[in-house]
């Protein structure tokens, strides 16, 4: 799997401004460029003389078993990555028996994508809007879909200050032309009562995105969570935010084990994806891989994405000496090296 070459190619095919609109981050891109490096900065520790002839590298998302720990994260704008957009992704999934995020702006029919053959997991993800009533009945529509959990996205306070977006005149535009700003929509007083409030009427279950902090993830737990994503946006939100690979750790130690943990930002390779379950992920997201796929090859792309973590991981587990993903543990990690300054 050769991601540089697939977003160098994938690059070739985009006009600058949506090329930009993916690959971008806020100010100076200091926390999307750090998310990559913090995984690269670990270190493991492999075992040996273990038989590793067969290696599992399955696991269960809320219940719900897929081939392995990586799934594909809400992304918004696929349409403009191939006509199908993100119905190919879905697709794609599918194929692969991996765990696909909706995006409330994935520029697709969530009826259409939640119609699209196979038995892989599919969850939505929402932005919380000023109009309650919207949001809510975007949830009881994606239960009645077959959605299987709901994604709350709470790190948009305010539109990350994304420089290329800006110097290339980014806009959201709608089907009928008009120009919509996203951040005018949503809720910005939402709080952890919100949460609670959120979860007693989701008929599935909620799973907050965009956390940080081990205090943040324990009152969204408290409040009814099943699962938080660490995450931050990106990098396309506050720059200078702290790396997902960071924090994670933190996060998992403070809802102890009361909810499931994921990770998104920066995960390139398998062996970042073993490195975060040995912190204690339950499983992965990853979005610009996917992105690049469905702009070079649609639904087959989007696979070959797949594909290509999930031999990565296989062979990461079988060099660090493990079988299957439950065997993944801190122990597989060095101690945090002393940065020289």
């Amino acid at each position: 799997m050769d991601l540089p070459d697939l977003e160098a190619e994938a690059r070739a095919k985009l006009d600058t401004t949506f090329y930009d609109y993916i690959a971008g981050g806020a100010e100076d891109e200091q926390t999307l460029a750090d998310n990559e490096a913090a995984w690269a900065r670990m270190r493991l520790r492999p075992r040996v003389l273990r038989d590793v002839r067969t290696i599992d590298t399955s696991t269960e998302i809320l219940g719900v078993k897929v081939s392995s720990p990586v799934g594909i994260a809400p992304m918004a704008m696929q349409h403009r990555a191939s006509p199908e957009g993100p119905v190919a992704t879905a697709r794609a999934a599918s194929a692969t028996d991996s765990l696909f995020v909706m995006s409330l702006f994935g520029a697709g029919s969530a009826r259409d994508v939640a119609a699209a053959p196979g038995d892989a997991p599919r969850w939505l993800q929402v932005y919380v809007m000023e109009d309650r009533e919207r949001s809510v009945e975007a949830i009881a529509r994606s239960a009645e879909q077959g959605y299987s959990a709901i994604v709350i996205t709470v790190d948009v306070a305010r539109q990350g200050n994304r420089r290329r977006d800006a110097r290339n005149r980014w806009t959201f535009l709608q089907s009928d032309g008009s120009i919509e700003d996203p951040n005018d929509l949503f809720d910005h007083a939402l709080t952890f009562d919100d949460i609670a409030w959120l979860c007693e009427r989701t008929p599935i279950p909620l799973v907050v995105k965009g956390l940080s902090r081990g205090d943040d993830a324990r009152a969204c737990v408290e409040a009814g969570a099943a699962g938080v994503i660490v995450s931050n946006h990106g990098g396309r939100q506050l720059d200078g935010a702290v790396s997902t690979a960071d924090v994670l750790g933190e996060v998992v130690e403070s809802i102890e084990g009361r909810a499931e943990v994921y990770v998104d930002g920066g995960i390139r390779r398998g062996q970042h994806v073993v490195k975060a379950l040995a912190l204690g992920a339950r499983a992965v997201f990853v979005g610009r891989p996917v992105m690049w796929g469905l702009v070079v090859a649609g639904q087959k792309g989007v696979e070959g994405v797949l594909r290509g973590f999930q031999d990565e991981v296989e062979r990461a587990m079988a060099l660090c000496g493990v079988r299957g993903v439950d065997e993944i543990d801190a122990s597989l990690l060095a101690p945090a090296r002393a940065v020289p300054w």
